[in-house]
This record gives C-alpha cells, sequence and structure tokens, in this order.
C-alpha cells in the first residue's frame, strides 16, 4: 500500500460519532459556522445514542428549550431525544393533542412522530394512519398528499409501534423500495436522485419492517463519507453535515426510532 493510499485510508477511518460529537458546547449541537438549536441537538442525540454513543449535557440543554417549541414535531423529536437520554417527559407529550379522528398535531406527518414520541398509538390513530395510505401503499407528509419515501418510512416505523402488521405493512415495503436507485441510493421523490437521509430513512424504515435492507444502500453511503468523518447528502452536494451525519449513523446503527435507553 502506497502512502498516498494509506493516508486516504486512514482518514476515512475518522469515526461520523467523532465528528458529530466535535460540533457540540456544553450538549447543544451546531452547524458548522452555525447556531446551536433544539432539533439538530435532537437529531444529534438520536444518532449518537443509536451508535451507542454518550451526548454529555444535553438533556439539561433540551429541557431548557422546551419553551421554544412551537409544533407537534418539535415537540415528539424533542421528546424522543430526550427518551434516548433515558428521560421520559410526560409534560411535553401531553403538548402532542390527539384529535377526535385520531390525527396527531397538525399533519399526517406529525402523526407518524406522535406515534413514535408517544411509544403508543390507540384504535382511532392507526385506523387514522392506515385510512391514509395511498392506494401506491406509500404515505405523504399531508393527509391527500403526495407519497414520498421518507414519510413512507417514518410511517412503517410508527406502524411498527402499533402493531400493524400483514398487508398495509407489506404494501408499504414496496413502495418504499420503489425508489432505490441503480447507484444503491434511495430518493425522496421519483427522479430527485439519491441522497444520504433518504436511504438512510428507508433503512430504518426497513427495519422496523422487518426486511432487512439492501446492501448495496449501505455502500451507496459509505461512498458519501467525508475524510472528517461527516456525510454528503449527495454525490453532488454536501450540505447540513451534522444534520447528514446524525441521520446516518442511526441507519448505519440498523435502529429505528423509538430507541430504547
Amino acid at each position: 500500500m502506497g502512502l498516498a493510499t494509506l493516508v486516504t485510508a486512514l482518514l476515512l477511518a475518522v469515526s461520523p460519532v467523532s465528528f458529530v460529537q466535535s460540533h457540540a458546547a456544553s450538549g447543544a449541537y451546531a452547524e458548522p459556522n452555525g447556531t446551536a438549536d433544539a432539533l439538530l441537538t435532537s437529531w444529534a442525540v438520536l444518532g449518537l445514542r443509536a451508535a451507542g454513543a454518550q451526548s454529555p449535557d444535553s438533556l439539561a440543554y433540551l429541557q431548557s428549550q422546551e419553551a421554544s417549541l412551537t409544533t407537534s414535531n418539535d415537540f415528539a423529536i424533542v421528546a424522543l431525544a430526550e427518551q434516548a437520554l433515558g428521560a421520559r417527559n410526560e409534560t411535553l407529550l401531553a403538548r402532542l393533542h390527539v384529535k377526535s379522528n385520531g390525527q396527531i398535531g397538525e399533519s399526517l406527518n406529525s402523526t407518524f412522530w406522535g406515534v413514535l414520541a408517544l411509544g403508543r398509538s390507540n384504535a382511532t390513530t392507526t385506523r387514522f394512519l392506515l385510512a391514509h395510505q395511498a392506494k401506491s401503499g406509500g404515505f405523504a407528509w399531508y393527509v391527500n398528499g403526495q407519497a414520498d419515501s421518507n414519510d413512507t418510512a417514518a410511517a412503517l416505523e410508527a406502524l411498527r409501534v402499533a402493531g400493524v402488521h400483514g398487508n398495509p405493512v407489506a404494501r408499504a415495503v414496496r413502495f418504499l423500495l420503489s425508489f432505490q436507485n441503480s447507484d444503491g441510493g434511495f430518493e425522496l421523490n421519483q427522479g430527485r436522485g439519491s441522497d444520504a437521509q433518504s436511504t438512510a430513512w428507508a433503512i430504518q424504515g426497513l427495519v422496523a419492517a422487518g426486511v432487512r435492507p439492501p446492501r448495496n444502500a449501505f455502500a451507496y453511503l459509505a461512498r458519501l463519507k467525508r475524510a472528517d468523518g461527516s456525510y454528503r447528502y449527495s454525490v453532488k452536494y454536501v450540505t447540513t453535515p451534522v444534520w447528514v451525519t446524525s441521520q446516518v449513523l442511526a441507519a448505519l446503527a440498523k435502529k429505528p426510532f423509538p430507541l430504547v435507553p
């Protein structure tokens, strides 16, 4: 092995865990040259905990930011992160409003996240989820919206929590697999092109459904790894590396949400 090849191999061995952890200050995470916030910190915590890594002081930071949260997705994602750190916050979870039709929060997507954060789904919410599965088998962000891979993956995680099996799960899996491209990666919408986050979501959704993720999906992610341990968003673009890398960590660990503390 030549010196240049050896140096490249050593650089590629830099841990994505170390990359994410290097962007924290007093438990709060920020993008390079960015400002820390509760949502990015939550994603970082979820990725690190999925990988079996620690996130010191993040629980205190997240708890200090709860008053600034405004949407159901905010409540759910922060609650999931706090649970991954060993603290179930019933006061925060109580802010997840369950409507009479079973919808949680403002959208179909917020219902997925609400189920994941609560760790359960009542019969009405489960019926709401199944009633809004598209004919294609996929799920959308909004009721009557266009189904996409990311929401379908999140829905599969929610269906797992709800104890749903059989045909609805099989249909969602088939729809999700239709978004895999020849490069091994998954795309958000048909024709958009593969990206790391959609691929990570697909892996988690498939694991939640009890389906082995395609090996070439992991190979695609491996090709996006950078020398500093972070992951590119796609072959063409590098953006929000802390967020992207945090979501890839959970996929590499093959752990769907919610995480068990």
